[in-house]
C-alpha cells in the first residue's frame, strides 16, 4: 500500500519517523518516499561538502541551532508530494476524454493553492520529482509532466487499489510507459484500416438499407481497432479463445469486422431473401444472434472467437459469458485462466443502471465463479436511449462499480485511437498478469438516435448539434497521421474506395444469387447430439447403475478422513448413511441425490451445483460438504470415491438469483457433458431471475439454436410457510413450455429424482430441467426408495396407484408432487379402494402415452385434477390444455383463485388443506 496515502495532512514530525524507518530499512517505505529520501540524503551530503549547514531530520543543523530553513524545505517537499498524489488520485476528473463537449466540473482540487503552494514555488527544484521518474525537478516541470501523464486522452482511475504489487505495477505502466507509447507505423496503418472498415461498413448499411434498424456503431467506431488490439495482444500472452458478450449497439460491425462473419451473410439478412428453416426454431433478429469463428491475428496466431447470443435485456448476457468461460477453464484448459478471455462490452447507461452488473462484479473473485478476470469495454455514448447521463446515474462515472473489487478504470477519448489501443493493451496485460477485472471506458457518442430512424434532437438538441458537425474517428485519425507526416492523404482515400467497392461487390452477389439462411456450426462436442423427436418422450432411457457403483459411492458418503472431527449431528448423519447403503438398502432423498452425482463423477462427467447454501442444503438435508468442528475445514465426500473420478464442484453462491442462474446456464452452454445445476433457496426466489428464464433458458433452442441441459431445483409445496415460501410458480414454466423445449417435473420418489438427474446426460439431446423440489418431503417416511430401484429402471414420467383395487375404482385423482402424500394418507386411513391416485412426475412434455396406460386399468372412472395451489396458479390450466382433446377430465380441485400464492396463517392453511382433501375424495 502507498505509504503517503495516509499523510495528506502530515507534518514534519511524521516525516521524521518515516525517515528513521527508511534509514533502518529502505524497503520498508513506499518507492516514492524511498526516492525522495535518497534525494534528500544527496542534498544533505552536497550542502555539507560545499560548506553549508546540512539540516538534520529533526530540524537542526550540524553546526547551528534549529534550522527553520530545513523544516520549511521538508514542508514544501511534502506539499509537492501531496500534489503528485492528488494528480494520481483525481486528475482523471480533468482528463480530455470527451470528444464532443466540455467535461462537467467535478471539483478536482488540483490548483497550487489547494496544497499551500504558489507561483513563487514554480521554479524551485524539488526532490519529489523522483516519485514520477523525472528526478529532482522544478515544480513547473513536475506539473507539466503530471499534466502530460494524467490529463490528456486517458484518465487513469486506480489509486483505490489496495494490493501494493498491483498498485506499483499499474502506476509504473502509466508514469513510465505511457509517455513513450508510439506504435510502429505499420500498426498505425492497421488502426486506420480497422477504423476505415468500421466507418465505411456503417455508412454503407445506412445508404443501402434506409430505415432498417442496425443499432449502428457510428461515433464509437474505435471499438473495432480496440477489439483488434485486445485480441492481438492477448494472443501474444497465451490466450487461445475469446468469449464476447455485448448488447445490440455495434453488434453487426463487431460480427463483420472482428469475428469475420461474411458481408454477404449480413447483406442477405438485410435483404430478407434467405428463407430460414423454421424446423431449427423461430430465431431472433440479426443483431441478437451469436456467432463463432477462427481468425488469424495481426501477429499471425490463430484464435477462436465467440460472440454470445443476447436479447434486448442489455446486460443479461454477462453471467452467461462468465459461466461459459468457467466451463471451458474447467473442462478444456486444465484450470489455466490464461487460455481463455471473457470480454464484456457495455453501454454506459446499462452498466450504471442494470443490477446484474453488480452481481457479476461481485462474482469475479469468488472461488465458485472466478474466470481469471474480465476485460470490460464500455462504449460510452453519453446517452441511454433518450436519457442524458445526469439522469442515468448518481455516480460520477458509469464504471464506478469497478471500485468494489479494486478494478482499475481507464477513461479514454474515443477520438484518439492510439490512446484507446494503449488503454486496451494495458488492460489485457493487467488481466493476464493479475487475473482480475479491469474496465476501459471509451467516451464517444452516438451519431444517430437509439435506432437509425429515431430523432435524438427531441431530447438532446444541444449535444446533437455538436455531434452533427463532428467528424468521425477515421477522419480525425487520418488527419493526425497526415499532420505528423506519417501517411499521405491518398492512403485513406484508397482504403475507403477499395473497401466500399468490396462491399458493393458482395451486395451485388447477394442480389443476383441469394444465400441460404446461415446457421452456425456447433462445436464438435455438440455435434454428436441431435434434435429431439416426439417419440423420444414416450419412454426415458435406461439410467440405472451397478451395485458396485452404489457401494463405492455409499462408502465415500459415510466415511470421513482420520483426524476429522464432525459435529455430533453429523456423526449421526454418517451412521444413517452407512445404515441406508449397507443395511436397510433403502435411500432417502439426499442419499439418492448424492448417489446420482457420485455415479456421474465416476463416469468422468462434470457435476456442478451452485446456489445459496447448497453445500449443506437450505433444509439441512444434503450435507455434501462436511465441516470439522474445530478447524472449520471442509470435506467433500464425493471427491473421494475413486482416484480416476471427476471432482464434485459444489459452491455456495453469493446471494444472487439472476446472476447465479445465468452463470450456470452459460456453464451448461459450453459443455454438453456437464450437469450444471442451480438450486434456489426457495422456489419463489426464481422471481429474481425471470429475465434469464424468459430470454435464455426456455427459448434457448428456438431463439438461439443452442441446446442446453441446465437444471433448476425450485423448492415447492404448501406447508403453511406463507406466501413467500410455498409456490415456485410452476404455472409460469408451463406457460413457457412448448415444442419440447424444457422438462418440468415435480417428483415424489428419491429413485425417480436420481434417474431424472442422470437422464439429463443420458439423452441424445439436451433440454433444461425445471424441477419443483421438495421441502418437508425430504424427510417424509414414505419418500424413500429401495436400492433395487437404482440398479434397474428408468425415470418414470407417471406413477400409477399402489393401493386402490382397480375393479372398485370409480374416481381417479391426478396430482403431482408433495400433495400426493397428503392424498395417499387419506386414501389409506379410510381404506378408499374406490379412489385411485396417479402421480404425474413430469408435466412437460406431457406424458400422454404413460398416463393413458395407467388410466386404461380402470373402467370408465371420473377423472379429476387436484392441486394445492390456487386455481389461477399451479398446473390446472396447463393440464386442461394438454387434455382438452382427450375428453378425460371431469373437473379440478384447487384453492380459490388468489392474488397471493398462499395464506400467511397456519391455521387457515390447515383448514384449506383439509377441505381440498375432503373434496378430492368426495364421490
Amino acid at each position: 500500500m502507498s505509504s503517503f496515502s495516509y499523510i495528506a495532512n502530515a507534518d514534519a514530525s511524521y516525516i521524521d519517523e518515516l525517515y528513521k524507518a527508511y534509514q533502518q530499512n529502505p524497503e520498508s517505505v513506499d518507492f516514492g518516499w524511498r526516492k525522495f529520501f535518497e534525494g534528500y540524503d544527496f542534498s544533505v551530503k552536497y550542502t555539507s561538502e560545499n560548506g553549508h549547514a546540512a539540516p538534520s531530520t529533526n530540524g537542526t543543523s550540524k553546526t547551528a541551532p534549529a534550522s527553520t530553513t530545513a523544516t520549511s524545505d521538508i514542508d514544501r517537499e511534502l506539499k509537492v508530494r501531496n500534489l503528485i498524489q492528488a494528480y494520481r488520485s483525481r486528475a482523471h476528473l480533468l482528463s480530455k476524454t470527451n470528444p464532443v463537449r466540455p467535461r462537467k466540473d467535478r471539483n478536482a482540487l488540483l490548483d497550487l493553492k489547494d496544497f499551500g503552494l504558489s507561483e513563487a514555488d514554480l521554479d524551485i527544484v524539488f526532490q519529489a520529482g523522483e516519485a514520477i521518474g523525472i528526478g529532482a525537478s522544478s515544480l513547473r516541470d513536475i506539473i507539466a509532466a503530471l499534466n502530460k501523464i494524467y490529463t490528456q486522452s486517458i484518465g487513469f482511475e486506480y489509486m483505490y487499489i489496495r494490493d501494493p504489487e498491483v498498485l506499483d505495477w499499474f502506476r509504473d505502466k502509466i508514469e513510465k510507459e505511457f509517455l513513450n507509447f508510439n506504435p510502429p507505423l505499420e500498426y498505425k496503418k492497421r488502426i486506420l484500416k480497422k477504423l476505415n472498415e468500421a466507418v465505411v461498413f456503417e455508412n454503407f448499411l445506412h445508404t443501402k438499407f434506409l430505415g432498417q434498424k442496425r443499432f449502428s456503431l457510428e461515433g464509437g467506431e474505435t471499438t473495432i481497432p480496440a477489439l483488434d488490439a485486445i485480441i492481438d495482444k492477448a494472443s501474444e500472452l497465451g490466450v487461445e479463445e475469446f468469449m464476447i458478450g455485448m448488447a445490440h449497439r455495434g453488434r453487426l460491425n463487431v460480427l463483420a469486422n472482428t469475428l469475420g462473419k461474411t458481408y454477404e451473410q449480413i447483406f442477405s439478412e438485410f435483404e430478407g431473401t434467405a428463407v430460414p428453416d423454421l424446423t431449427m426454431g423461430d430465431g431472433d433478429v440479426k443483431y441478437h444472434m451469436g456467432y463463432s469463428s477462427e481468425v488469424t491475428t495481426a501477429s499471425g496466431k490463430k484464435v477462436n472467437l465467440k460472440l454470445a447470443p443476447n436479447p434486448s435485456h442489455l446486460e443479461a448476457v454477462n453471467p452467461v459469458v462468465e459461466g461459459f468461460v468457467r466451463a471451458k477453464i474447467d473442462s478444456m484448459y486444465n484450470n489455466d485462466y490464461k487460455k481463455i478471455l471473457p470480454i464484456l462490452i457495455h453501454g454506459d447507461a446499462a452498466l450504471a443502471g442494470q443490477g446484474i452488473v453488480y452481481e457479476v462484479t461481485q462474482m469475479s473473485l469468488l472461488e465458485g465463479y472466478k474466470t481469471g478476470g474480465t476485460i470490460h469495454f464500455v462504449i460510452n455514448n453519453q446517452v441511454g436511449f433518450t436519457t442524458d447521463f445526469e439522469d442515468a446515474r448518481s455516480s460520477i462515472y458509469s464504471t464506478d462499480v469497478a471500485k468494489i473489487v479494486d478494478a482499475p478504470v481507464l477513461h479514454v477519448n474515443g477520438d484518439d485511437p492510439e490512446a484507446v489501443v494503449y488503454a486496451v493493451q494495458v488492460a489485457t496485460e493487467y488481466r493476464q498478469r493479475f487475473h482480475a477485472d479491469i474496465f476501459v471506458d471509451m467516451v464517444c457518442y452516438r451519431r444517430h438516435g437509439h435506432n437509425e430512424s429515431d430523432e435524438p434532437k427531441f431530447t438532446q438538441p444541444q449535444l446533437y448539434n455538436l455531434i452533427s458537425k463532428h467528424p468521425n474517428p477515421r477522419e480525425l485519425y487520418n488527419k493526425t497521421l497526415i499532420n505528423r507526416g506519417e501517411v499521405d492523404a491518398q492512403l485513406a482515400e484508397n482504403m475507403d474506395k477499395e473497401f466500399r467497392d468490396l462491399l458493393q461487390d458482395r451486395l451485388n452477389l447477394v442480389k443476383q444469387k441469394p444465400l441460404p439462411y446461415n446457421y452456425q456450426v456447433l462445436e464438435k462436442e455438440w455435434q454428436v447430439l441431435r434434435r429431439s423427436k416426439p417419440e423420444d418422450f414416450e419412454k426415458s432411457p435406461d439410467t440405472s447403475i451397478s451395485q458396485e457403483v452404489v457401494d463405492k459411492v455409499g462408502k465415500a458418503l459415510s466415511t470421513i478422513p482420520e483426524g476429522f472431527k464432525p459435529l455430533k449431528q453429523i456423526e449421526k448423519l454418517l451412521k444413517e448413511r452407512q445404515d441406508m447403503f449397507f443395511n436397510t438398502q433403502t435411500l432417502n432423498w439426499a442419499a439418492a441425490e448424492l448417489l446420482a452425482y457420485g455415479s456421474l463423477l465416476l463416469e468422468n462427467k462434470i457435476v456442478r451445483l451452485g446456489g445459496q447454501d447448497v453445500q449443506r442444503g437450505t433444509f439441512s438435508h444434503r450435507h455434501a460438504v462436511l465441516h470439522d468442528a474445530e478447524t472449520n475445514s471442509g470435506y467433500n465426500s464425493l471427491n473421494y470415491i475413486d482416484e480416476q473420478q471427476e471432482k464434485m464442484r459444489i459452491y455456495n453462491s453469493l446471494l444472487s438469483e439472476y446472476g447465479a442462474l445465468g452463470f450456470e446456464f452459460g456453464y451448461a452452454m459450453a459443455n454438453p457433458n456437464a450437469l450444471a445445476i442451480w438450486e434456489a433457496q426457495f422456489g419463489d426466489f426464481a422471481n429474481g431471475t425471470q429475465v434469464m428464464i424468459d430470454q435464455f433458458i426456455t427459448p434457448s433452442e428456438s431463439k438461439w439454436q443452442r441446446m442446453n441441459g441446465v437444471v433448476m431445483l425450485l423448492p415447492h409445496g404448501y406447508e403453511g410457510q406463507g406466501p413467500e415460501h410455498s409456490n415456485a410458480r410452476p404455472e409460469r414454466f408451463l406457460q413457457l413450455a412448448a415444442e419440447y423445449n424444457i422438462f418440468v417435473t415435480n417428483i415424489t420418489l428419491p429413485a425417480n429424482f436420481f434417474h431424472v438427474l442422470r437422464r439429463q446426460l443420458a439423452l441424445p439431446f439436451r433440454k433444461p430441467l425445471i424441477n419443483m423440489a421438495p421441502k418437508s418431503m425430504l424427510r417424509h417416511p414414505l419418500a424413500v426408495s429401495p436400492i433395487s430401484d437404482f440398479t434397474t429402471g428408468t425415470f418414470k414420467e407417471v406413477i400409477g396407484d399402489t393401493y386402490a383395487e382397480a375393479s372398485e375404482v370409480k374416481k381417479v385423482i391426478l396430482c403431482s408432487g408433495k400433495f400426493y402424500y397428503d392424498l395417499y394418507d387419506e386414501q389409506q386411513k379410510n381404506n378408499r379402494q374406490d379412489v385411485a391416485i396417479i402421480r404425474l412426475e413430469q408435466l412437460h412434455p406431457f406424458p400422454h402415452p404413460q398416463l393413458e396406460a395407467e388410466l386404461s386399468k380402470y373402467n370408465d372412472p371420473k377423472v379429476y385434477w387436484a392441486q394445492e395451489e390456487p386455481s389461477n396458479m399451479g398446473y390446472w390450466a396447463y393440464v386442461l390444455r394438454a387434455l382438452r382433446l382427450k375428453n378425460i377430465l371431469q373437473d379440478f380441485i384447487a384453492r380459490k383463485a388468489s392474488a397471493s400464492p398462499a395464506t400467511g396463517y397456519l391455521k387457515i392453511h390447515n383448514k384449506e388443506q383439509r377441505e381440498l382433501i375432503e373434496k378430492a375424495f368426495a364421490i
